[in-house]
């Protein structure tokens, strides 16, 4: 039987779409995308690869306002 993971088909689905040219996407085409990319954020999330993504986005964010003082 074949599985697919859903955040890996998400993925796929999302870099497709985002290489289509920014002129040509209607106003809905761009909403979907939006959809499409937070229900990539909510599966990606309680994974181990979600939290190491937000750990390291937690520590630029530390880094950089550390720097600016």
């Amino acid at each position: 039987m074949l599985t697919i993971n859903v955040g890996a088909l998400l993925a796929v689905i999302v870099i497709l779409r985002l290489r289509r040219r920014t002129h040509s996407r209607s106003r809905n085409d761009e909403k979907l995308t939006v959809v499409i990319v937070l229900a990539l954020g909510v599966v990606i999330a309680p994974t181990p690869v979600g939290e190491g993504i937000l750990d390291f986005l937690g520590q630029l964010a530390s880094g950089i306002t550390d720097s600016s003082r």
